[in-house]
């Protein structure tokens, strides 16, 4: 099969040609995309970057719209795009890697990493809080009205050291928890020595050739080929890149490009980050088929492993179907709408017709 990789913007010609009512079996599979992704295409529109993955290889990829509408910058297949909680898997297995060398337990808790935690960290484990399971207090919630600085990991950890309950027994429920998440990262930075951008850049991103990927620090670092964020309403199309909560890393803080997604998926077919033992165990779903970093289903009959992230900015998917060796990632720089339903649609395409 001949492999395809298209990276470039299509003139407005094509696409009225393609907005022309045609047979769904009847058009090429660029012209598919080319249709599911006409609102983001433009010049003066924020974008997607779409890529499928077969057997190994890059089987499609098509950009779409504007990275920087202030500047006139396309999106490409290098364009960066802040992943929001897609990067709970990199928090994940930064925490996975740790374990794997020995310098924590799934099992040891919030008290034993951090004595001065209140009592009732006693009962949260770090497997807890990879699960979600950890019953953690939303800090969403606990941010004043009134605060104008954003919010960090380690002002994530303080607010949880000033509770002193959780919304249930660790453990017993799920409860999707951002909080935890911000957490981990400061567990990380606690057993490694490192700032969890560093840990991060060292252990993952260095060791993957994933070049351009960063955990965004402000002040400290920069992002190579940035996506923006935007809000679109009706006909107008609003700056929204930033929020309060923006500056959190391990629920969301990771930018990363399609060309960096494709190394970091095919990593996880192999042993170059952890050992399959600890793969398969993040890779098997707990309470409301969630596991470290990851959620575990089945769609129509095929083994689907896949995360959503969406922020002020940013809405974007990865679907991984390792029996199959099959993957979709959609990346886009807006706040709405949702894209899973998108990546069903190329599911059903390029795997399942």
């Amino acid at each position: 099969m001949k492999f395809r990789v298209i990276c470039k913007a299509f003139s407005m010609s094509i696409l009225l040609i393609l907005s022309v009512s045609v047979n769904h079996c009847s058009v090429s599979d660029e012209q598919y995309l080319d249709r599911l992704f006409a609102d983001y295409y433009g010049e003066n529109v924020p974008g997607a970057a779409v890529m499928i993955v077969k057997n190994g290889k890059i089987f499609l990829t098509k950009t779409y719209g504007m990275a920087d509408l202030e500047k006139h910058v396309p999106v490409t297949c290098n364009s960066n795009f802040r992943l929001a909680s897609v990067s709970k898997q990199f928090t994940a297995m930064s925490i996975m890697l740790l374990e794997e060398s020995g310098k924590l337990d799934y099992n040891q808790t919030l008290t034993d990493i951090f004595p001065e935690f209140p009592d009732y960290g006693q009962t949260i484990t770090i497997e807890y809080l990879l699960q979600h399971r950890s019953g953690l207090i939303d800090y969403e919630d606990l941010i004043p009205d009134t605060a104008t600085i954003q919010v960090l990991d380690r002002d994530v950890l303080q607010m949880m050291m000033q509770l002193d309950s959780t919304y249930f027994t660790p453990g017993a429920e799920f409860r999707y928890s951002n909080s935890g998440y911000a957490v981990l990262a400061m567990i990380v930075e606690k057993l490694s020595g490192k700032r969890y951008a560093s840990f991060l850049h060292d252990e993952i991103f260095q060791l993957l050739s994933m070049d351009n990927s960063i955990a965004f620090e402000n002040g400290i670092s920069t992002v190579r080929n940035r996506t923006f964020g935007y809000f679109v309403e009706s006909d107008s199309v609003l700056f929204s890149d930033q929020s309060i909560t923006s500056a959190v890393l391990g629920d969301g803080g990771i930018y990363t490009s399609l060309n960096d997604l494709y190394k970091w998926d095919q990593a996880l077919y192999t042993e170059r980050l952890v050992h399959k033992k600890n793969l398969k165990a993040a890779f098997t779903p707990v309470l409301e088929n969630y596991g470290f970093g990851w959620r575990i289903d089945n769609y129509k009959g095929h083994r689907r492993v896949h995360h959503t992230g969406s922020t002020c900015g940013f809405r974007n998917v990865i679907q991984r179907y390792p029996q199959d060796q099959f993957t979709v990632v959609i990346l886009t720089n807006r706040r709405e709408p949702d894209v899973a339903a998108l990546a069903d649609k190329l599911v059903d395409r390029f795997l399942l017709k």
